[in-house]
């Protein structure tokens, strides 16, 4: 029998998550490597290191990290953060004051808040489309624009872009695609292979996996990409410590499992609740309710762990709902093994406008559901009862 391909680039998604970045310690064979917490690094004359200096330049815990993920994302190289904000803050920073960034409207409150209270302020433009079509992306386009940025599923609304008609679009202008990978993950969908040129994550998620560790991620297709975002990653500063890179990295090695319970249950619960009598419209691109179902299947492995849902019943009865669950915790974030409930208006989507929000379909009805891996008969039965 032949030996298997055991390379990396040869390697499956699981197989990658475990692997990569996880090289036995050569000097004591220690399965798993070792935290490296020291912040400098003893040179042998000046200027001769072993490829390591000051440890926000670089670090070893962090150097396997930040190569699991590019593996995972097939991409180039990756650039970790503190978190996710500061993972596209850095992005933001390569462009220059006058360019401008064309998103689509729906998108996370904290990305809203840092194109138009900060860098608006430093003469960076944030253009938004109403529309996923790439015609309406385009009529937003001019000479200036730099960047399309995208998150897809969107949060909160979970609509889906087309990664490979934007990505076309994007360099046809001389610009570049950066996709939040943040809802889909390295497991259900790969950006860069779409054409995108970042994949950008809130690790804090479901990298992370387990609600105890913020961070974030910049990935992107060619190296001479990465080399603004290592310059500012460094400059900057805002680099993750080594014991939470060592958390993010265990979280890892578990998300392709992970991914697959998320999907499985979160399918549950929306077959479940699509007919629902205390729910005006449920929304989870696995339905084939869903107006970007068709994308979804041609895009991604899997529908994601997210679905959303406007309650009946008004403001009231959304915040009885929030108030009633027992498994369902009420809580800021999502990817994390146990299940949250989240309401965008007042809480992940507080910053932007209450008449932008409402336009855009952030009603005070409106919850997003972070669908946790415990067994789906409990969860149903938790959202019945908050339902009843």
């Amino acid at each position: 029998m032949e030996a298997p391909n055991l390379m990396e680039a040869a390697m499956k998604f699981c197989t990658k998550a475990i692997h990569v970045g996880q090289s036995p310690d050569p000097s004591t064979g220690s399965t798993i490597p070792p935290i490296h917490i020291s912040t400098t690094y003893t040179q042998a004359s000046p200027g001769v290191t072993k490829g390591y200096d000051y440890s926000r330049s670089v670090n070893p815990t962090r150097h396997n990290y930040e190569a699991v993920l590019a593996a995972l994302e097939c991409g180039a190289e990756c650039a970790t953060f503190s978190s996710g904000l500061a993972a596209t803050t850095c992005l933001f920073n390569t462009l220059r004051p006058g360019d401008n960034v064309v998103a689509y409207s729906d998108l996370y409150g904290g990305t809203y808040r840092l194109l138009e209270q900060v860098f608006r302020h430093w003469n960076l433009e944030g253009r938004y489309s109403d529309e996923t079509s790439t015609s309406s992306f385009e009529k937003l386009i001019d000479a200036n624009t730099k960047l399309i940025w995208v998150e897809t599923p969107t949060n909160p609304l979970l609509r889906c872009l087309d990664i490979k008609a934007l990505a076309e679009l994007a360099h046809a202008h001389g610009a570049k695609l950066a996709v939040d990978n943040t809802f889909a993950t390295p497991a259900l969908q790969n950006p860069l292979n779409l054409g995108a040129d970042y994949s950008v994550h809130s690790t804090t998620k479901y990298i992370g996996g387990h609600s105890d560790v913020v961070g974030g991620a910049v990935i992107t297709k060619t190296e001479a990409d990465m080399e603004p975002v290592r310059f500012y990653q460094n400059a900057a500063g805002a680099v993750p410590g080594p014991f939470d890179v060592y958390l993010s990295h265990r979280g890892v090695k578990t998300l392709g499992l992970r991914m697959d319970r998320h999907v499985e249950n979160a399918r549950r619960i929306a077959s479940h609740f699509e007919d629902h009598a205390g729910i005006e419209k449920m929304i989870y691109p696995g339905l084939e309710s869903h107006p970007d179902f068709a994308l979804v299947g041609s895009q991604m492995s899997g529908p994601g762990g997210m679905v959303s849902m406007v309650i009946k019943g008004g403001r009231d009865g959304t915040f009885r709902f929030c108030e009633r669950t027992k498994l369902f915790s009420l809580a800021e974030s999502l990817g994390g093994v146990e299940s949250l409930l989240n309401h965008p208006a007042i809480m992940t989507h507080a910053s932007i406008p209450k008449e932008i929000r409402e336009s855009r379909g952030v009603t005070d009805g409106l919850v997003r559901l972070s669908v946790g891996i415990e067994d789906a008969d409990d969860l149903i039965a938790d959202l019945e009862y908050a339902l009843g």
